[in-house]
């Protein structure tokens, strides 16, 4: 066996079988992970011999510039893959022609292609967002994607995991995630050498890159103390020449292509020949390469900073010198360098190519680096530069940054007179500002921005502008008045046939008429959505599909809303509209709260909790909800923050649902003067909109707390509950299909039988404090002979894990992969990626390692000590 690759015999073999059956036309993912040096290039090296014959392998890599390349790893398959490719990934502006591009390059058949994208946790938006794509379709290709990263460098908030929680939703998955090596292992890597494989073992705990650099730079006998120390002892007795050519070559972050070598480097590859004897690269006749990144670190760290710079600079002038360079890693290297002009020159392009490739992080990046040189540009370009700046960052959710140059935008605009683009940005800050949660602000750009349009002569500006106050009306539940500003804005958008306006204005209109009491505003919603969607407006639609889930939501219509919810994601997704797809997530998080299905409310809960506020709000909202009426910890601390956005939002939508679930959790702990405290406020304004449910609910909580209300005539099940009627609420609730809300109503009954149902009820859904109360009643009425209850798993172990939860851990600690574990626990593979999620979220683990060091520590690994 190749003793680079010892231990790695059932990862390889799992790869193997993986691509044997993408020729049959089964492709799948396969996911590499581990920690950095524990040999996950190595095991892409050793792939091609165990690989079917004639099995096409493409690679690509993601670099750690400071601003990806968009597209990078893509980019790397130039000359080895098709020309349909090569044009649309060189290009770059069309990302729907990269996605079919790359579709098509890995339909070819009759061979199967393997495509290896190395270092995802480095990528780049767009290639995230390829990869997104790519994801959902490749079970029905004949090829395997290969996916490797570092899993220990993956925060909570980390871009890849998005996509990784996609991949775990894919129906052909494989995990590998790579152990460290033994040391029996290791005794036999040192068996040549004169160290002592124990204390080998020791300095490296089993790292393979680790364990390489020590042995390779053991000569002496002496252990190295750290790696970075191994690595620069293999460079001690190099010709100085080679040294500078690898000091050189250790500044640019990826692989260096030919070309670049040559200009680099006055001797061309030829200099290299005695590093790459001693294994520090790996050279070819189109490009040199580190033989690891972390060698490059190694050698990079150990340059002093005024001779680095003096290296970028180098780079920079090849690059610059080179027609068709890659503006990102100009702009990279003028950074290291500290060269402002070409900061000022080559920022715009470089971020007008990453917005231009779907790469709005690296758009937005590259805009915060050329504003700090925003003296040498004049006013309009300034201007304009602050608008991209504003709308990159809108488009990543970074609502303060966006804030900040949407304004500076509007100030310069004013400055400089242009009526057009001063309306058109003021517009613009309006939408910002309430993305941010900002409701004033909001409203008081909206209407200076109508005020400067009014008689402008641009019907189509004036359309969106009055359109977005109707828009911020309704929001705010001012439906009389949304209704008057749509009416405008409907009768500009038919005068200009703009289909996007129209269908916004129809969306506020209808909206605002729905919530406000009338029915007949769906249907103008249901025509806004049509409008969109015969247009081709795709966010339009969105919005139009998120306003109907979500009033129907509002009004217990869980079956009517089960019917948007699918075409409205797979709209999103399709088109890749991810601020559309995670708010409809939320909508679906919110859907499966009510159905008590409190495992899958909480999945798609998290797919809200990173980004823009308005989404952020409900999706804090329905996690606290679930911690509450399961009795586990950190509700408080998720309402906390949702109230605070919630009351910046001046939104009702926002403070009804965070006020109810307040209340809720300060009824369940007995402290009632809480619950008005929550609900008081909120109530007095929910009360008089007959259109939104939001008043009986908190009415009812006040009434609960002894706290009197009008009364509420209304056939809402909590407006029956407030007037004693809980037999009739419990048949709503049951109707609706909320089987929590059905247990809770049923356990307001006097007699004992139908308490002792609620509390059947409530103990199957794992409902422990509501179930509590419910037993101390029944115990007040003197029932001999109440159930205990499930003997929960959650009772004996400090992270609350369930039953089930703690198979999954035990497993996981075992080494198993999610596919095996279900096969022990004989469930599916995605009821496993799920308990595994969330034993990661209780146990507060960034990856499995973690979970299992963190469950050992609590005991919980032992079956009988919970």
């Amino acid at each position: 066996m190749d003793r680079g690759i010892l231990e790695r015999e059932p990862e390889l073999a799992r790869l193997a079988t993986a691509a044997r059956e993408a020729a049959d036309g089964a492709g799948s993912v396969l996911l590499v992970f581990g920690e950095a040096g524990i040999g996950k290039s190595s095991l892409v090296r050793a792939m091609p011999d165990r690989l079917p014959g004639q099995a096409r392998v493409l690679v690509g890599q993601c670099d750690d510039l400071a601003t990806r390349r968009p597209l990078g790893p893509f980019r790397d398959l130039v000359g080895s893959v098709g020309a349909e490719l090569a044009r649309a990934v060189t290009e770059g502006g069309d990302r729907h022609r990269v996605y079919e591009a790359l579709h098509g390059e890995l339909a070819v058949t009759p061979h199967p292609a393997v495509l290896v994208v190395e270092d995802v946790h480095w990528a780049d938006e767009a290639s995230l967002d390829a990869l997104r794509f790519l994801v959902r379709r490749m079970e029905r290709l004949p090829a395997l994607l290969v996916l490797t990263y570092r899993d220990d460098e993956l925060s909570r908030g980390h871009p890849l995991r998005h996509l990784l929680g996609q991949v775990s939703r894919a129906p052909r998955v494989h995990r590998l995630p790579l152990a460290r090596l033994s040391l029996d292992a290791v005794r036999t890597l040192s068996a040549a050498g004169r160290l002592d494989p124990a204390q080998v073992y020791e300095v490296t705990s089993g790292n393979p890159f680790f364990v390489a650099e020590v042995l390779a730079s053991g000569g002496t006998g002496g252990v190295p103390p750290t790696v970075v120390d191994a690595v620069l002892a293999r460079l001690r007795g190099l010709e100085p020449a080679v040294v500078d050519a690898l000091e050189q070559l250790a500044v640019v972050p990826s692989a260096v292509e030919r070309p670049l070598v040559d200009a680099l480097l006055k001797g061309g590859v030829t200099v290299l020949a005695a590093a790459e004897q001693r294994g520090l690269l790996a050279v070819s006749p189109d490009r040199v390469a580190f033989r690891h990144e972390l060698i490059r670190r190694a050698v990079a760290d150990s340059v002093p900073t005024a001779r680095r710079i003096d290296l970028d600079r180098n780079v920079l002038a090849a690059l610059v010198a080179r027609p068709g360079s890659d503006a990102a890693r100009i702009v990279h290297h003028a950074a290291q360098a500290g060269d402002q002009d070409a900061i000022a020159r080559y920022g715009p392009d470089a971020a007008r190519d990453a917005a231009g490739a779907g790469a709005h992080r690296e758009a937005a990046a590259q805009l915060r680096l050329v504003l700090q040189q925003r003296h040498r540009y004049p006013p309009p370009d300034l201007a304009d530069l602050l608008e991209r700046h504003a709308v990159e960052s809108y488009t990543i959710a970074d609502s303060a940054a966006a804030v900040t140059a949407q304004r500076e935008a509007v100030a310069l605009r004013r400055s400089l007179g242009d009526t057009f683009a001063l309306g058109a940005d003021l517009r613009w800050l309006s939408r910002i500002h309430w993305w941010a949660g900002d409701a004033d602000e909001a409203q008081e750009a909206a209407r200076e921005a109508v005020a400067v349009l009014e008689h402008a002569g641009d019907d189509r500006l004036l359309a969106l502008a009055v359109s977005n106050i109707a828009q911020l009306r309704m929001l705010s539940d001012r439906y009389p008045e949304a209704v008057e500003h749509a009416e405008r804005a409907i009768v500009l958008a038919q005068k200009t046939q703009d289909a996007a306006i129209l269908s916004h204005a129809l969306n506020n209109m209808g909206t605002a008429r729905w919530r406000g009491g009338d029915p007949g505003g769906r249907r103008q919603l249901e025509e806004s959505l049509e409008v969109a969607l015969d247009a081709g407006e795709v966010e339009h639609a969105c919005r139009a599909y998120a306003n109907l889930i979500w009033t129907l939501l509002d009004h217990l219509q869980y079956a009517e809303a089960d019917r948007f919810l699918p075409p409205a994601m797979d709209l999103a997704d399709r088109a890749e509209h991810l601020g559309f797809l995670t708010y409809l997530h939320v909508e679906l998080a919110i859907r499966r709260l009510a159905a008590a299905d409190w495992d899958e409310a909480e999945r798609h809960a998290e797919f809200g909790i990173h980004d823009f506020l308005p989404a952020r709000c409900p999706a804090l909202t329905v996690l606290a909800r679930v911690r509450t009426r399961c009795g586990r910890p950190g509700a408080d601390e998720l309402l906390t923050e949702a109230q605070e956005i919630a009351v910046r939002t001046r939104e009702l939508q926002r403070t009804g649902p965070v006020a109810a679930a307040l209340a809720e959790a300060a009824w369940l702990r007995g402290d009632h003067a809480a619950v008005v405290e929550a609900v008081a406020p909120v109530y007095a304004q929910a009360r008089h909109l007959a259109g939104v449910p939001y008043g009986a609910e908190l009415g009812y909580w006040l009434t609960k707390a002894g706290h009197p209300v009008p009364a509420d005539d209304s056939g809402h099940p909590y407006a029956l509950q407030s007037r004693g009627q809980w037999r009739r609420a419990a048949a709503l609730w049951h109707t609706a299909g909320c089987p929590y809300e059905y247990a809770a109503a049923l356990a307001e009954s006097p007699e004992p039988a139908d308490k002792l149902t609620a509390l059947a009820r409530l103990d199957a859904l794992g409902a422990e404090p509501l179930a509590r109360l419910v037993r101390t009643e029944l115990r007040g009425l003197g029932v001999p002979r109440i159930p205990r209850g499930p003997l929960a798993a959650t009772r004996g172990n400090p992270a609350g894990l369930t039953e089930r939860q703690l198979q999954v851990i035990r497993l996981l600690a075992e080494g198993l992969t999610n596919s095996e574990i279900a096969a022990r626990l004989v469930v599916s593979v995605r009821t496993v990626d799920n308990h595994v999620r969330a034993v990661l979220d209780k146990l507060g683990a960034p990856t499995r390692r973690h979970a299992a060091a963190r469950a050992a520590e609590l005991g919980l690994l032992t079956e009988g000590e919970t």
